[in-house]
């Protein structure tokens, strides 16, 4: 199918951020597909600047995801404004239940439909489906859609200015710390990240911490046991994470979004996963990524995880 100036396409991409630029790449071969087409992304409002940034798509639109429950005018105006999108094609990237909805809700005007929802023009129907890793899972849905050649996350165009951050020309260590608030078992603990920061400002290297502001006491503990650690939590959007992952020496972190970021804006990284998460399923790809995995995470010694660290 090659685009032309009437079609309309929708792109569902809701979350979480890892997903979202594991799904970067499938959105550059719909865009190849669809050249002439007007793209429009739907996605949750913490995704909205990004996806306006992107190159891939003409137009964000953002779901606030309501309930039918709690707010059933909510859904209605989802409704309403999905209908008078009159999309030719939507490739549904969630695939989740709440995006197979809209696929219902779109009733008796539905576009054809890349996705899993029940009456999809173009079923992702892979038995396997839910035990491939993000990426060949999106690529096997495209291809079952007409689309091949789905290229790997570039973020060659996101940046951000990271001129006041403090840097220098030394190598650069970032570390990633956190993560979601609820998912503890998936956090190396804060203590041997101390102990990484020490001794690589002990060899000479800057090292940076990078997290939200909600995790500024996660950096707090690194920087009492390596005062010298450049804090930069809650200073930091996706554009300074690209910046810094094309600056970075290496890249040391947890199974969560900004990893993803800075691996595939070119940074040699490092991600620690526990038995909370499956790396076969959700690993950051980038040029250089190793993953380390323990059953417990305070099981991982830190020399263990030096000895990941690419050489200066």
């Amino acid at each position: 199918m090659n685009g032309s100036p009437q079609e309309r396409i929708l792109v569902v991409k809701l979350g979480a951020l890892g997903d979202v630029v594991l799904a970067l790449g499938p959105m550059a071969a719909i865009r190849r597909h669809h050249s002439q087409a007007h793209i429009v992304l739907l996605t949750t409002r913490p995704f909205a600047d990004l996806g306006r940034a992107c190159p891939f798509v003409d137009e964000v639109w953002v779901d606030s995801r309501p309930s039918l429950m709690k707010s059933p005018w909510g859904v209605w105006r989802l409704r309403h404004r999905l209908v008078a999108g009159r999309f030719d094609m939507v490739y549904d990237l969630q695939t989740s239940d709440r995006s197979s909805f809209y696929f219902q809700l779109m009733w008796p005007r539905r576009p054809q439909w890349s996705g899993i929802a029940r009456g999809a023009s173009h079923p992702h129907d892979n038995p396997r489906r839910d035990f491939m890793h993000t990426i060949d899972r999106q690529r096997d849905q495209l291809a079952r859609a007409g689309i091949a050649d789905v290229p790997a996350p570039d973020l060659s165009w996101l940046s951000g200015d990271i001129s006041g951050l403090g840097l220098d020309e030394r190598p650069l260590l970032l570390l990633v710390p956190g993560g979601s608030a609820h998912r503890p078992e998936k956090r190396w603990p804060a203590g041997r990240y101390g102990e990484l920061a020490a001794a690589y400002l002990a060899r000479d290297w800057q090292v940076a911490v990078l997290g939200s502001g909600l995790e500024a006491d996660i950096a707090a503990e690194i920087r009492r046991m390596a005062p010298a650690t450049l804090d930069l939590a809650g200073r930091t959007g996706f554009g300074e994470l690209a910046s810094l992952g094309r600056k970075a020496a290496h890249a040391i972190g947890n199974d969560t979004g900004p990893m993803h970021i800075l691996s595939a804006a070119g940074a040699p990284s490092t991600v620690l996963f526990s038995s909370a998460s499956d790396p076969d399923l959700t690993r950051p790809v980038g040029p250089r990524v190793t993953v380390l995995r323990r059953q417990r995470l305070a099981d991982l010694a830190m020399a263990e995880v030096a000895a990941t660290v690419a050489a200066e």
